[in-house]
């Protein structure tokens, strides 16, 4: 009788389990999740997303009857490209049968990847040529609105309020370092006064700033914010993946758990963004 290898009758090594989420349901933390505009995912290092967007041009009035000029709107795109972040565990055969093993593994996955999906969205140096992709971390990209010297007042934040909303910008939130945010809470009302000018905060149902909602994140660079537009950054992202292997590390009789995600951004109208220091 003919023998037909199949997933049921070959060895893990050649059926490896593979277990595929929704990043928004498995890192639902993540900030690419929640602050940016997600337009599709994409498999590999070469293949790009673009995404079609248009300049406008100027409407006017015209009497009845009165020809009526051509519009030339300028339709330009945007490129995305992602790339995969990874994690490999390696952990004993017995410690992985333990009750609770995997739930604090996937707690620590969604840790790590949350961690470093935030750090290249805020903070990620530009990609040197000819690489293209990580892409720009947002602080550090080019053409935004910028701030400096914020240190005694809220004017320099209420203008870079105004000069991104003046670009078209709809803010959805401040993104803010712990020591930016504390450095906010510090200015007082009055120089004699101990009372903050964002109160007293010891009941804050949701910080703010401006009626702006704040996200404070550890991975923004320090005496760093932003303020961003969700619509104003285009986003790639792809399921998270993880896999499970016994054969990997069978010399040592320990399991292997693989986890995989894929993300990229780009910014088609950086006028739009707008970044603060305080220093």
């Amino acid at each position: 009788m003919a023998f037909t290898a199949t997933t049921g009758n070959s060895a893990s090594a050649w059926r490896p389990d593979l277990f595929t989420f929704d990043a928004s349901d498995a890192i639902p933390e993540a900030l690419i999740i929640n602050y940016t505009n997600i337009r599709g995912a994409i498999e590999g290092d070469e293949p790009a997303l673009r995404v079609a967007f248009c300049v406008d041009d100027d409407a006017d009035f015209v009497d009845e009857g009165a020809e009526i000029e051509e519009s030339a709107p300028a339709l330009n795109e945007a490129v995305v490209y992602t790339r995969k972040i990874a994690q490999l565990i390696r952990i004993t055969r017995e410690q992985y049968r333990q009750a609770g093993t995997d739930t604090e593994l996937a707690r620590s996955v969604e840790r790590a990847m949350t961690k470093k999906a935030d750090n290249a969205l805020l903070a990620q140096l530009a990609p040197v040529a000819p690489d293209v992709a990580p892409a720009t971390g947002l602080t550090h990209w080019p053409g935004q609105v910028t701030q400096t010297g914020v240190s005694d007042n809220l004017d320099k934040l209420i203008d870079l309020e105004a000069a991104v909303r003046s670009n078209g910008a709809e803010p959805t939130a401040w993104i803010m370092a712990p020591d930016t945010w504390a450095a906010l809470r510090k200015i007082k009302q009055t120089t004699d006064s101990a009372v903050s000018i964002l109160g007293a905060g010891t009941n804050d149902a949701k910080p703010m700033v401006l009626s702006i909602p704040v996200e404070i994140n550890n991975q923004m660079p320090a005496k760093t914010g932003l303020l961003i537009d969700k619509d104003a950054v285009v986003s790639a992202v792809s399921q998270l993946e993880i896999a499970t292997s016994a054969d990997t590390y069978f010399s040592s009789d320990s399991v292997a758990v693989r986890a995989t995600w894929r993300t990229g951004h780009t910014v088609p109208r950086p006028d739009r963004l707008g970044t603060f220091t305080l220093t």
